[in-house]
């Protein structure tokens, strides 16, 4: 089937947008091969495929962000080529990135109007901050968003962020929206409120793109799904005819019978590591005690605010801690900083790739191996381009890391291959205990299940495990016991084998 035969449900009506033949290459990379989509006004299309398949690429040419090398794009039947994001803007296409680039130091109402400031006077270079904040007080209104506009971005957890950033897009009015992994960051109550936004836009006929690896909220908000797989197209079906079975098939080009690995080794009853009474200076984190075995994963799971990435970070020296002991395999530590949480074996695989876990600018290379520097010395001061360039090829090869070379700059890597160097990174430095917040936020379900595998090996050689996900398949799924936060506290302790989604999420409102 074309990607037009089955798009929209409405056959009679003209797509808004139409992108035909797109080709798109990088350095050593087919990015995307003659793809093509078709979007009705008042409809949502999902574009669905693994890391790398292509989805985001397709966007950015839409976007501006990238030039294609070939085909055609049409919006409301007119030919179209921006060059630019903020023509893209000016002509009614508006894209909610996966990954946020926000002015951090700002306020929430200079980051929305931001390159298109209202005037005091029309023509003269003043800006009226009064019009500003009523004009941001409306958009909030409008979308029931609870936000001060004069907060500073950088106060704002991760999912106030994202929601911000998806009010910014709809104040642009636009016809086409394109939402790139929106709900990564989101709890489950700003999932709900973001399909309502997204119900509100499809209902003033605009045509939404909404590029997700979760199969649940595709089959629920979607009209029509189109999967990509290594930059081609592979089908356009209505959202009521596919299965998550049939996706999974369409996506990865095989039958992926479990969602996840099974656990084929015995944990011992070592304690590793023991934490009582943590306290943080700054954070709201107080008095968390618990215990993580060798060999064991350790899950945490609480509502956004909980101060889950709080523990973590006070764990590896990030934060400050105000009170509380670490003792690791009997002996305590004061990891007061990641430097000294690395010497004492542990490791940190932080919340947001972007801003945390890669070094944008740098390669591959680079990325895998600035964690363990000290090994790549000869004669104590000079580094080895030969140990490094082996270090960096075992973590190619022992994680399936899909990259052009050594040399290519991190940031042309799909999310998945992202996470998988941050994963080499810390592997080469041979931690004992690993520290994982969302370690698969924004992966596609195939590449998620190579993470879990690699979790699970990693346990398996006797290391402790302790991961924070907002994804409560997830952690039943993949760990051992969960610990349940709320407000800052421990609010319980469940073994993941036996308990209920509905147990958690009663122990995660018990403080707030």
């Amino acid at each position: 089937m074309s990607p037009e035969g089955n798009a929209g449900n409405n056959t009679h009506t003209l797509p808004l947008l139409r992108m035909e033949n797109i080709s798109k290459a990088f350095p050593g990379v087919q990015a995307l091969d003659k793809v093509s989509l078709s979007v009705k006004p008042g409809t949502v299309h999902a574009l669905m495929g693994e890391n790398g398949a292509g989805k985001s690429t397709l966007m950015k040419c839409l976007f501006g962000i990238y030039s294609k090398d070939e085909g055609h794009i049409y919006l409301d039947g007119k030919e179209v080529n921006f060059r630019s994001s903020r023509e893209a803007l000016e002509n009614g296409v508006a894209m909610v990135h996966q990954e946020l680039n926000q002015a951090l130091k700002r306020s929430v109402m200079d980051n929305i109007w931001l390159g298109r400031y209202p005037k005091i006077v029309k023509g003269l270079p003043f800006v009226s901050d009064a019009q500003m904040h009523k004009d941001t007080l409306k958009v909030f209104e409008e979308l029931s968003l609870r936000v001060n506009p004069r907060q500073i971005m950088s106060t704002m957890p991760v999912s106030q962020r994202q929601m911000v950033e998806i009010a910014k897009a709809v104040s642009y009015n636009a016809k086409v929206i394109v939402f790139d992994e929106p709900t990564s960051s989101l709890t489950e109550t700003e999932v709900e409120h973001l399909f309502r936004i997204i119900n509100m836009l499809r209902d003033r006929g605009c045509g939404i793109v909404y590029i997700s690896h979760k199969m649940e909220e595709i089959l629920r908000i979607s009209d029509e799904v189109t999967i990509l797989r290594d930059g081609q197209w592979v089908a356009t079906k209505h959202a009521s005819d596919l299965s998550m079975g049939e996706i999974i098939r369409l996506m990865v080009g095989r039958e992926l019978t479990n969602r996840f690995p099974t656990k084929d080794y015995e944990q011992g009853d070592e304690v590793m590591l023991e934490v009582s009474n943590l306290t943080s200076t700054y954070a709201d984190l107080r008095d968390v005690s618990f215990h993580v075995k060798r060999g064991e994963i350790l899950g945490v799971a609480g509502l956004d605010g909980s101060s889950r990435t709080e523990l973590l970070e006070n764990l590896f020296g990030i934060s400050t801690r105000k009170s509380g002991t670490i003792i690791k395999n009997g002996r305590p530590i004061k990891n007061k900083t990641p430097k000294d949480a690395i010497k004492n074996g542990f490791a940190m695989v932080t919340e947001e790739r972007r801003a945390t876990g890669i070094f944008n600018i740098l390669s591959v290379k680079d990325n895998t191996v600035i964690a363990s520097l000290k090994d790549d010395l000869v004669a104590g001061f000079v580094l080895s381009e030969k140990k490094q360039a082996q270090k960096t090829q075992e973590s190619i090869n022992a994680l399936q890391i899909r990259t052009p070379s050594q040399q290519t700059k991190i940031r042309s890597l799909s999310g998945g291959n992202q996470q998988k160097v941050i994963f080499g990174r810390w592997l080469h430095t041979k931690p004992d205990v690993l520290l994982l917040d969302e370690p698969t936020r924004g992966i596609d379900v195939g590449a998620k299940y190579e993470i879990y595998q690699l979790i699970l090996d990693m346990a398996k050689e006797g290391d402790a495990v302790i991961m924070v996900s907002s994804e409560m398949p997830e952690l039943l799924g993949v760990c051992d016991r969960i610990l349940v936060m709320s407000g800052g506290r421990l609010a319980g302790e469940v073994d993941a084998k036996t308990t209920t989604q509905e147990e958690i999420m009663t122990l995660a409102a018990m403080y707030v």
